[in-house]
């Protein structure tokens, strides 16, 4: 990782902090301001953690344009969760048989570069 990659991640994950220190729900209720501050500092923790040993230049750069996304979805429509996907149709049919392998290909294509890994962490 480069110098100047290292300072825009570091710059990312301050960012998240300080984002989750002022975050205020949209209900106005100091419980859900307090889970979606809890979710906003786990959920940064366990991606930052999980992608810390990257050396991938292509990786790194696709966690940050993924990072980048997340927050200012999050800040347009002041929800911490992520937004959900339309998916093509037949999408969420079982994967059985072989016939439905194109639906995988379909599904995987569809996925936004804001949800690349919320599969794997939640």
């Amino acid at each position: 990782m480069t110098t100047a990659t290292r300072q825009e991640v570091l710059g990312l994950y301050r960012r998240i902090f300080r984002l989750a220190r002022k975050w205020q729900a949209s209900s106005g209720q100091m419980e859900d301001t307090i889970k979606e501050k809890e979710y906003i500092l786990n959920e940064a923790r366990t991606l930052f953690q999980k992608n810390k040993n990257l050396t991938d230049a292509d990786l790194i750069k696709q966690c940050i344009d993924e990072c980048t996304a997340r927050i200012e979805i999050g800040l347009h429509y002041q929800i911490p969760y992520p937004r959900p996907i339309h998916l093509p149709p037949m999408g969420l049919t079982p994967l059985r048989g072989r016939g439905l392998r194109s639906q995988e290909k379909l599904r995987k294509l569809s996925k936004p570069i804001y949800l690349k890994s919320h599969d794997e962490v939640s």
